[in-house]
C-alpha cells in the first residue's frame, strides 16, 4: 500500500467530526428508466473505473499518538459490501420520499476502517426511475474534485468479478509498521517548522493589506461572529439531517445577471436570500441585522488539468442582504458586498487559512472540538455566519452511467456546528439545481423552505410578472413541491 500524508486542509474535515457533525458531501444522480441500471451493474461498472477514480481506494491511517495529520494509504482490497447499498422505496415513491431517504443517508457517518466513502441505489420510484446517491468524505475530496470524478464515473459497463473483493495486484506494498509512521511524523513535524518564517511575514503583510482596505473603503463585509443574527437554525447540531431540493431555469438566473449586471453566484445568493426572509416572516423572525452566508470559493486554476482528489477552497464571508425589502436593492448590496468580499480574501491570501492549517495539532484540536460539540457550546454564542451556500459549476451535457441517462444532479455539502443549513447549487445542462441539508432539530420544514426559492427568483426576474401574481394572490411556492422539475 502506497501511503502519502494529508494536508491540513484535507485533515481537518476529519479533525471538524463528531458524533452530530458529519463531514461527508452527497452526490445524487437521477437516472432515466433503463434496464440495464442494475445493482449488479452499477456494482461491477464502479469497481472496474476504481483506477480511475483515486479518491476512493484512500483509505486514512492516523499516525501514532497523533503525532502529525494522518496517511492515506491506497487499498488493495474493496469490499463492495462495504461501500455498495440498496434501498427500495416501495414501488410508488414521489420525489419527496427520496429526499426523505436521502436525509437518512446524510444522517450517517462513514466508518473509518474502509475508504472513506459509499453508492447507495434507492428503487422503486411511481416514474421508473432510479437515484443514486455517492457519498464521500470531504477530507478526500471537495465540490471540484468529485465532478471530476463525476466525468470518470460515467458511461461506466458491466464487469465481471463484482461478487468478490476487487484487488489491484500491481500494488502489494505493505502498510507501514507504527514505528515508521511515527518517525515519518517527526521528520515532516520538523520540515514543516522551516515554513514557518515565510508564513508569518506573508501572513503580516496579508494582514495589513486588508486592514488598509477595509480602512479606505466602506466594505460592508460581515466579521464572522460579530455580525451574524441569532436564528433558529443556528446552535448545536444533533445527528439527524434532512433534505430537499428545487431546480430552476439557468436561462432565468443569466437573465436575471444580465438585467442588474451581477454575477450568477450574485444571483444564487439573491434567490437564497428572498428564501429565508419568507421562511423567517412565516415563523415570526426577521431580524434587524442581515443574515451572512459563508461561500465557499475554489482555488483552482484553469489549464491544469481536472483534479481528482483533495480540496482546493477558501472561504469568504458575505451579507445576504436580509434587512433589505426592495428585492432589486436587496440584489445589488449582495453584489457589492461580496465584491468586497473577494478583494479582502484576496489581499488577506486565498491560501493563507490553508497554508496555516498545515499546523494543527492533530490531537489538541480534534479534543476541543469533541468537547464543543458534547457541552452544545454553540448555543452561547452568535454563529460565526447564518448558512453555508455554494455555487459549482456542473455538466454542460447530459451524461449518462451505463448507457442510462442521468436527467438531473443534485450535490450538497456537510453542516458544521452552530450552522444548521447549507444550499448547495450544482448547474447540469440549462438547470440550476438547488439542495437544501438542515440539521430538523434546528430548521423542521426545509422542504418548506426549499419551496419558497422559485418565488424569490421571480421577484428578481425582468418582467416582475410573478411580482403581480403574487399580489394578486396567485403565488403558490408555498407549497411543498411533490415533483423537483417544472413541467415543459
Amino acid at each position: 500500500m502506497t501511503h502519502t500524508r494529508m494536508t491540513g486542509a484535507d485533515a481537518s474535515f476529519l479533525y471538524l467530526e463528531t458524533p452530530s457533525v458529519h463531514m461527508h458531501t452527497l452526490k445524487i444522480a437521477v437516472v432515466e428508466p433503463n434496464a440495464d441500471m442494475t445493482f449488479d451493474n452499477l456494482v461491477a461498472g464502479t469497481l472496474a473505473r476504481l483506477r480511475q477514480m483515486p479518491a476512493l481506494r484512500r483509505r486514512v491511517v492516523p499516525v501514532p499518538f497523533h503525532l502529525n495529520h494522518p496517511v492515506v494509504v491506497t487499498q488493495r482490497r474493496i469490499e463492495p459490501t462495504r461501500h455498495f447499498f440498496r434501498h427500495h422505496l416501495g414501488g410508488a415513491a414521489t420525489w419527496r420520499d427520496v429526499e426523505e431517504a436521502i436525509g437518512r443517508i446524510a444522517g450517517q457517518q462513514l466508518a473509518r476502517d474502509v475508504p472513506l466513502w459509499q453508492i447507495h441505489l434507492l428503487e422503486g420510484l411511481a416514474d421508473g426511475s432510479t437515484v443514486i446517491v455517492g457519498k464521500i468524505h470531504h477530507s478526500l475530496a471537495d465540490g471540484n474534485a468529485a465532478n471530476a470524478m463525476l466525468g470518470n464515473l460515467t458511461d461506466i459497463r458491466t464487469a465481471d468479478g463484482f461478487e468478490t473483493p476487487w484487488r489491484d495486484p500491481a500494488d502489494a506494498t505493505p502498510l507501514p509498521s507504527r514505528a515508521r509512521l511515527a518517525l515519518e511524523a517527526l521528520r515532516d513535524a520538523v520540515l514543516q517548522v522551516g515554513l514557518l518564517p515565510r508564513l508569518l511575514a506573508a501572513t503580516a503583510r496579508g494582514v495589513v493589506g486588508m486592514l488598509r482596505y477595509r480602512r479606505r473603503t466602506d466594505t460592508g463585509v460581515p466579521v464572522p461572529v460579530a455580525h451574524a443574527p441569532r436564528v433558529s437554525f443556528n446552535g448545536p447540531l444533533t445527528p439527524l439531517r434532512s433534505f430537499a431540493t428545487v431546480t430552476l431555469p439557468l436561462a432565468d438566473l443569466k437573465a436575471v445577471r444580465k438585467e442588474h449586471g451581477v454575477t450568477l453566484n450574485d444571483v444564487v445568493l439573491g434567490v437564497v436570500s428572498g428564501a429565508l426572509r419568507r421562511w423567517m416572516a412565516e415563523h415570526g423572525e426577521r431580524p434587524a441585522m442581515s443574515l451572512t452566508a459563508g461561500v465557499p470559493v475554489g482555488l483552482d486554476h484553469g489549464g491544469s488539468g481536472p483534479r481528482l482528489v483533495g480540496n482546493a477552497v477558501s472561504n469568504l464571508f458575505t451579507t445576504l442582504a436580509t434587512d433589505v425589502d426592495d428585492p432589486a436593492e436587496r440584489l445589488r448590496r449582495i453584489s457589492r458586498t461580496a465584491a468586497h468580499a473577494k478583494e479582502i480574501n484576496k489581499r488577506l491570501g486565498s491560501t493563507m487559512l490553508t497554508e496555516w492549517s498545515q499546523f494543527t495539532p492533530p490531537a489538541p484540536f480534534s479534543y476541543a472540538v469533541r468537547l464543543y460539540s458534547r457541552f452544545r457550546a454553540a448555543r452561547l454564542h452568535p454563529a460565526a455566519f447564518s448558512a453555508i451556500v455554494s455555487n459549482v459549476p456542473g455538466p454542460r451535457e447530459r451524461i449518462s452511467i451505463g448507457g442510462a441517462r442521468l436527467s438531473d444532479i443534485f450535490s450538497v455539502g456537510p453542516l458544521v456546528d452552530g450552522i444548521g443549513l447549507n444550499v448547495t447549487v450544482w448547474s447540469y445542462v440549462d438547470r440550476m439545481n438547488f439542495s437544501l441539508l438542515a440539521c430538523p432539530d434546528l430548521l423542521p420544514d426545509v422542504e418548506a423552505l426549499a419551496a419558497y426559492l422559485p418565488a424569490a427568483l421571480d421577484e428578481l426576474r425582468p418582467d416582475r410578472e410573478a411580482e403581480k401574481q403574487r399580489s394578486s394572490g396567485g403565488a403558490g411556492a408555498s407549497a411543498r413541491p411533490e415533483q423537483r422539475r417544472e413541467t415543459a
